[in-house]
């Protein structure tokens, strides 16, 4: 058993990944990217590769799965009926078996996305969710030097393998990530340009990225990277250039320059306890001509409360209080929803009641 196995409890149903080996009897498993929990070796099986292969999911979730089917309680508005057996026919046609219920349609498009393997290491992966072939390099650019890692091919509605591993404490370390894609169809009769993307990861956009990914079919950080498509290549002009070319009359290349890479911007962790009050957050509000409306006042408490929470979970804080006073309450709901959708936090609540009264909120981070 080594670390990053994919492990099954004995005791139950769950599956973790193995996250550390806390000694020779016991080691430590993250269920569901959530939460960890030490584990006795001998309570805990390796799932084997081959069984995803072949199932697309454990055995024991499809048995769960279906446990949790046949015992769920039917609607009380609707008459019951027996559970036809998958393979029975009614006057020799086969059973409806119902509709299935339809995912959320994704964008089509070009995605990179960043899944959890373990609550501290992502796996980058590039999602092909279009029509297309995809011919595709990846390398990593730090420190003004790049690094070639892979060139492949992605077919469509396709997730290449793991490009690279990064892990979330070495966030501030991260290189940036450069991406050229060519959209490509056999026989196909349109040629396009060559697309190339360079991703810098930065804490106030990354941690809001969070979403269902297509094709993968779990959440992950997700960047698209064609929000501008492949241009069709002008097959008049491409013919030109290459007359001119073999005519020895086309101009000279300029020398190519690279581009300045943007600077590295240290990410300085918030204080302790974020103060949310206008007077504080504004110090010239109270003599503004005309008075900020009550909407412009909370998007500009919510901003300053993304900002140091983004902050926060980039510098691996491990907790930090919002002070929002008590008022009509819609800060502090608006506050509380958002924690409640986030899931690098591992709890909220209110804060020091004989210092803050019901005013904070003390937020524990993961």
């Amino acid at each position: 058993m080594n670390v990053g196995d994919r492990v099954r409890l004995l005791t139950g149903r769950e599956e973790g990944i193995v996250t550390r080996l806390l000694d020779n009897d016991l080691v430590e498993v993250a269920i569901d990217n959530d939460f960890t929990i030490p584990v006795l070796r001998r309570e805990v099986v390796v799932v084997a590769a081959e069984e995803h292969k072949a199932f697309g999911q454990s055995a024991a979730s499809v048995a769960a799965e279906r446990q949790a089917a046949a015992s769920a309680p039917r609607p009380s508005f609707a008459p019951q009926k027996p559970d036809a057996p998958a393979n029975s026919s009614v006057g020799g046609k086969k059973a409806d078996k119902g509709p299935k219920p339809e995912l959320p349609k994704a964008q089509k498009g070009l995605y990179l996305a960043l899944s959890h393997q373990s609550p501290e290491l992502l796996a980058v992966q590039l999602i092909n969710n279009t029509d297309t072939d995809l011919l595709f390099t990846y390398g990593e650019e730090q420190q003004e030097k790049y690094r070639g890692l892979l060139s492949d091919k992605l077919g469509p509605k396709a997730v290449s393998k793991p490009l690279a591993h990064l892990h979330l404490k070495d966030f501030e370390q991260w290189p940036a990530a450069v991406v050229q894609l060519l959209p490509h169809r056999l026989n196909g009769d349109t040629a396009f340009e060559l697309l190339t993307k360079r991703l810098a990861f930065r804490a106030n956009s990354f941690y809001t990225s969070r979403q269902p990914a297509p094709i993968l079919q779990k959440e992950a950080y997700l960047f698209q990277l064609d929000e501008k498509p492949a241009a069709p290549v002008a097959l008049e002009k491409l013919a030109a250039n290459l007359q001119a070319q073999l005519s020895g009359n086309a101009p000279a290349k300029p020398a190519a320059v690279a581009p300045v890479p943007e600077p590295v911007k240290t990410i300085l962790p918030p204080s302790h306890e974020v103060d949310l009050h206008l007077e504080v957050l504004n110090p010239d509000a109270a003599i503004l001509d005309p008075p900020l409306t009550n909407t412009a006042i909370l998007r500009l408490q919510l901003d300053a409360f993304e900002d140091a929470l983004s902050r926060a979970l980039a510098t691996n804080m491990h907790e930090i209080v919002f002070i929002h006073g008590t008022g009509n309450g819609t800060l502090r709901k608006e506050i509380h929803k958002n924690l409640s959708r986030n899931r690098d936090i591992k709890f909220f609540e209110d804060a020091q009641k004989e210092k803050f009264g019901y005013g904070a909120t003390l937020v524990r981070l993961k």
